[in-house]
């Protein structure tokens, strides 16, 4: 059976070290390596103590044919969202086509460290539907702003946005006549 254990465990940011602690029971390292690799069987009952470990469905770890990922498109962060320096991936159990993700480095409003929010990329005639939700919008030189989409005035293509980013005391943003924005569809929060 070929597996996608090692890419979500990477995707995850997890360590074989990391997996093998967070099964249940415990298991060594090399273990969860022979069974990455296939040079161990992946029993069902593997299959579903790896899924455990990672946090994902059993399903997610048999390779179908297609890779359900997800790019990471932002940090966020209580000095705001960034792009990430080196690409990232979150492992979802499907992805609609556009989609993107924004992974919380650090706990900011309502978002804990760890948050992954799943984003519905739109072009600017579909921005009143965001209106009231959670965005990220394009800026640029690769930089990015999230937070609550509150006001729109579409005088012109994407029109000014108004945005309240998320935490205490901060400030308003506008931004002009943005090529896509992505709002916010599903929170992912590990317990």
């Amino acid at each position: 059976m070929i597996t996608r254990i090692r890419e979500v465990r990477r995707a995850r940011g997890m360590t074989l070290d990391d997996v093998a602690k967070a099964c249940s029971p415990p298991t060594t390292p090399q273990t969860v390596g022979r069974l990455e690799t296939g040079t161990r069987t992946v029993s069902v009952g593997w299959l579903n103590r790896i899924a455990a470990a990672l946090n994902v469905e059993a399903a997610d770890l048999v390779d179908g044919g297609e890779a359900f990922r997800m790019s990471v498109a932002a940090l966020l962060s209580p000095s705001g969202a960034t792009a990430p320096k080196r690409a990232a991936v979150v492992v979802a159990p499907k992805v609609d086509a556009g989609a993107v993700a924004v992974k919380v480095s650090a706990s900011v409003g309502e978002y804990r460290a760890g948050d992954e929010i799943w984003c519905e990329t739109l072009q600017p005639d579909s921005f009143a539907k965001a209106l009231n939700r959670d965005v990220l919008v394009p800026r640029p030189a690769g930089r990015f702003i999230f937070g609550r989409l509150i006001g729109r005035d579409a005088s012109t293509g994407g029109g000014k946005l108004h945005l309240l980013p998320p935490g205490a005391g901060s400030r308003q943003a506008v931004v002009t006549d943005p090529p896509w924005i992505a709002m916010a569809m599903k929170l992912v929060r590990s317990l």
